[in-house]
């Protein structure tokens, strides 16, 4: 029976360099890409957030439920604010609430705050995602560019109805 070599490393073959040296290539321009993607890409919310007790969140958004309600789905209100206004979201187990109904073309400014765990808000077929904490009050403003049924979900686990926590935003012409 033969020793094994005593030197264990062999000099690469040509055509793994050249894959190294590919792989290499590639990971030096995804990484001068990302302040470009960041700078150009649009795909980051403008968010601004404030700190705010949920209890205090909770009865601004109980009011402009009240205020706005044009209707209720499955007991959650349905609200229509006019354009150029602030819209009030809660997210808590297992709802988003109120659902909003917006105007397309008009700018809002989404408030969305969560009363009891980490959610995350995610604005589906659109990829608008954020993460939201209790204690404090996330401002995105919004244009709706297209008029139809968009669904909200919660994209982070917050407890055993997880899977139940969805809302709608109704965008109309």
């Amino acid at each position: 029976m033969l020793a094994p070599a005593r030197v264990w490393w062999k000099p690469l073959h040509r055509y793994e360099k050249s894959w190294l040296i590919v792989a290499f290539a590639f990971c030096i321009f995804l990484t001068a890409m990302m302040p470009l993607w960041y700078l150009m890409g649009r795909q980051n919310v403008p968010v601004t957030t404030y700190s705010v007790e949920p209890e205090q969140f909770a009865q601004i958004t109980e009011a402009f439920a009240a205020k706005y309600k044009i209707g209720e789905i499955n007991g959650v209100p349905v609200v229509a604010p006019p354009p150029n206004s602030d819209v009030y979201i809660i997210g808590r187990r297992w709802v988003w609430y109120p659902v909003v109904q917006l105007q397309k073309g008009q700018t809002y400014r989404l408030h969305i705050s969560s009363l009891d765990l980490q959610h995350g808000f995610s604005l589906q077929p659109n990829n608008l995602n954020l993460q939201v904490m209790p204690g404090y009050d996330y401002v995105a403003t919004i244009v709706p560019t297209q008029a139809g049924e968009y669904s909200v979900i919660c994209n982070e686990f917050c407890a055993i109805g997880h899977h139940l926590m969805t809302g709608r935003i109704i965008v109309t012409e």
